[in-house]
């Protein structure tokens, strides 16, 4: 595989390819941030313990070993963006997805249903980084048996339901265990294999 040029903000761009196949990394920023903030850190995340995004999508490239797409869902009903964070995410290889709607619409969540559905007529592989159920009939719906389907999140909150679909083949991987995406050791209480137990990740 060719290297991948650096640009000027220390990042690589995707891998991109004009035949595939891809791995569609489909990111829910608002459920990850929320569930970091109100689950494992009982306040509102500082920029420098929220997950690094483009470990991510690294780890994306290299458990399955093929180009990535990643597409971050944001919510903009406000009419504003963090364009700092739009940047950020431009430079770490995603494109970013802001969406707008009314004041009780979930446009997060309606627009990653639709990519979902949309992923199920094309050829590739899907790894959606959430803990929400709502996203359970179209994850379901992606098993087809031919296609690798995978979850990002902490796993001890991921939706209930995610657990009936590792039985028919999705995978979970934990976004701090298994992706290495934070800086810190995250104060979580879990359970813990020993065979996965490293004592110095807590000295």
């Amino acid at each position: 595989m060719p290297r991948r040029p650096a640009t000027s903000g220390g990042y690589a761009p995707a891998v991109t390819s004009p035949t595939g196949p891809y791995t569609y990394l489909v990111v829910d920023g608002e459920n990850i941030d929320a569930t970091l903030g109100g689950n494992v850190l009982g306040r509102r995340p500082q920029p420098d313990e929220r997950p690094r995004w483009e470990r991510i999508r690294e780890f994306a490239e290299r458990t399955w070993g093929q180009p990535v797409k990643g597409l971050f869902f944001l919510n903009a009903s406000s009419g504003q963006l963090p364009m700092s964070f739009v940047q950020a995410l431009l430079a770490m290889g995603y494109r970013p997805i802001p969406l707008a709607g009314g004041p009780n619409e979930k446009v997060v969540d309606i627009g990653i249903q639709r990519t979902l559905e949309a992923l199920k007529d094309r050829q590739g592989d899907v790894l959606l980084a959430s803990h929400d159920g709502d996203f359970l009939g179209q994850m379901s719906d992606l098993l087809d048996g031919e296609r690798r389907v995978g979850l990002l999140g902490f796993r001890e909150f991921v939706n209930s339901g995610f657990q009936e679909l590792v039985a028919k083949g999705m995978t979970i991987f934990d976004l701090e265990d298994d992706v290495r995406s934070f800086n810190e050791v995250l104060p979580r209480t879990r359970i813990i294999a020993i065979e996965d137990f490293d004592p110095l990740r807590y000295l």
